[in-house]
């Protein structure tokens, strides 16, 4: 069996694609369709292009519950603009990117558009991964298992919240990597990490040994 995608681009950010040097990863977040679609779809390329490891590509939802007014006022520039879990399959398609893409989005739009056919689609358009954003580990065993029988890496969000007992339930099943939060709240731009972000990732780094993306970003 082939490595999955997200794993092999960790391996080679360990080992520097044979540098023998390690990095962190960057792993830019963009709202599909926003500002417009054709611009949306060239702005995938161009940050590809530009280094990114990774990328995570939003569908427009809308009730972002999870989002500040950045994400909100794309997510709903999207929408405007007819952007559906559909179009936004068909536009990681036309990407045609060389690194992994994770598709970040609410529960409801998957359950919507049909979560089997979402995972074959998602799979056949380039995507590797799939993080869901108001979905607790453990809330639906069928759902996960279905995902984790599936080609995309189901990613955990770990809260600063997040007890120790909770935790060891919350990386379970997960792959790919976890997204850690950084800090309560939603989403927007900050000046500073939280005092405490180090010790965070310590803990979350000795429950598990998936790699960690923390989510320190100006969204």
């Amino acid at each position: 069996m082939s490595e999955h995608p997200i794993a092999a681009r960790w391996r080679a950010l360990r080992g520097g694609e044979g540098t023998g040097t390690r990095r962190a990863a960057l792993i830019p977040y963009l709202t599909a369709g926003f500002p417009t679609p054709d611009i949306s779809l060239e702005a995938l390329r161009v940050v590809a292009g530009a280094g990114a490891d990774f990328i995570e590509v939003g569908v427009p939802f809308s009730d972002p519950l999870a989002d500040g007014p950045t994400i909100q006022r794309s997510t709903q520039a999207a929408l405007d603009h007819g952007m559906t879990v559909a179009r936004v399959l068909e536009q990681i398609h036309r990407a045609g990117l060389s690194i992994p893409v994770i598709v970040m989005t609410y529960l409801n739009p998957v359950l919507a558009f049909g979560l089997e056919r979402f995972l074959r689609e998602a799979a056949a358009a380039g995507v590797t991964g799939l993080l869901l954003t108001d979905f607790p580990a453990g809330a639906d065993p069928a759902l996960e298992g279905t995902v984790g029988a599936s080609a995309l890496a189901l990613i955990r969000l770990i809260a600063p919240t997040t007890t120790a007992d909770r935790l060891a339930r919350a990386v379970r099943g997960a792959s790919g990597f976890l997204y850690l939060i950084s800090r309560l709240g939603v989403t927007g731009a900050r000046d500073r990490v939280p005092a405490d972000l180090s010790e965070h990732v310590a803990r979350v780094r000795a429950t598990c040994s998936l790699d960690l993306s923390a989510a320190v970003r100006a969204a």
